[in-house]
């Protein structure tokens, strides 16, 4: 299975997608306090990381690299956040649906570009869930914080079910892009009513742990 949707439309839910990431990594770097380098670059990083360990693992070239409206779309998002942070703050519901978009377009768009290049359904669906989260992870790393998606929220796994849909049905022998919109959607729901309920992954039960003595 390839993407063989509309060019001009597939090359727009990319930019859509990268500047929304955009605007979340630019966001978290305001709040951090950071000069404008370090807004641009967090722009970058959640806009871009997904897409470029996706297309280095599977040894295509990034198309970060080869399209310059990519750039333009995260420096975009960057300098919205830097001179305008505080209404993007107060516009972040916004910014966490749209969000929810991009990781939905994203997770499909990896796992049909993973396809492509002969990989199995688990590694498809795998590099769809990189795609969408990857970005977001590199983040709070770079902000020395543990990674969102592996404390709470429902992220990583919508976007693994969506990836998931889209790699079962190629196993399943249908080359049909109607997989693609179902996948997108089932992200995208599932990413939603997380948001509206504030639905987490489980998490171990509580109690005293103890941390054993450094030797």
């Amino acid at each position: 299975m390839d993407v063989t949707v509309d060019p001009t439309l597939y090359l727009w839910l990319n930019l859509v997608g990268v500047f929304v990431f955009g605007l979340s990594g630019g966001l978290a770097a305001v709040r951090a306090r950071l000069d404008i380098f370090g807004v641009l670059v967090l722009a970058a990083v959640v806009g871009l990381a997904g897409g470029i360990v996706r297309d280095l693992l599977i040894g295509a070239p990034p198309a970060t690299f080869r399209d310059s409206r990519y750039l333009a779309a995260v420096g975009a998002a960057g300098l919205v956040c830097f001179f305008f942070g505080p209404l993007v703050g107060r516009l972040q519901r916004g910014v966490l649906v749209f969000d929810a978009m991009g990781l939905a377009v994203f997770c499909v768009i990896g796992a049909s570009k993973g396809l492509a290049y002969d990989l199995g359904p688990v590694q498809a669906t795998l590099l769809g869930a990189i795609t969408g989260i990857g970005g977001g992870m590199l983040r709070d790393v770079l902000l020395g914080e543990v990674p969102v998606v592996l404390r709470h929220e429902l992220y990583a796994t919508p976007a693994l079910a969506g990836a998931a849909i889209v790699a079962v049905a190629d196993a399943a022998g249908s080359t049909s892009d109607v997989w693609l919109g179902v996948g997108a959607a089932v992200c995208l729901v599932l990413r939603l009513i997380g948001l509206r309920y504030g639905i987490n992954a489980p998490t171990p039960p509580a109690g005293r742990w103890r941390v054993p003595p450094r030797a």
